[in-house]
């Protein structure tokens, strides 16, 4: 991937979630830290967090260094407004601070 892509030229090269209604982030205790629902506005943040968790498995400081290369020019923007993206910015954690990793539950539609 060329560091030029953008995030919508990425997301387009992404796995398809039309199935999925949501996507809950877990600790490693299996308790809930997020909920991303795949509507608009977070629909993108869906689709990178999908794209992880189907490659890695989960999202440890590996992954969440792809996610932010991933989400390319918002990840700038992310590190000069940080709570504007909270999704990158629980990347960013994870990548950089040693944040504790996520696990990932599907909420399917019609779940």
């Amino acid at each position: 991937m060329t560091t030029s892509a953008s995030f919508k030229d990425i997301l387009a090269t992404l796995p398809d979630t039309a199935g999925i209604a949501a996507l809950v982030l877990l600790d490693e205790h299996d308790e809930p830290q997020a909920r991303l629902e795949n509507q608009p506005g977070t629909a993108g943040s869906v689709k990178v967090y999908y794209a992880l968790v189907q490659r890695f498995g989960h999202i440890d400081r590996t992954a969440a260094a792809e996610g932010l290369a991933l989400y390319a020019e918002h990840t700038a923007d992310a590190r000069l407004n940080p709570g504007k993206h909270p999704n990158i910015d629980r990347l960013l954690a994870i990548a950089e601070a040693g944040a504790p990793g996520l696990k990932a539950r599907l909420v399917l539609q019609g779940d």
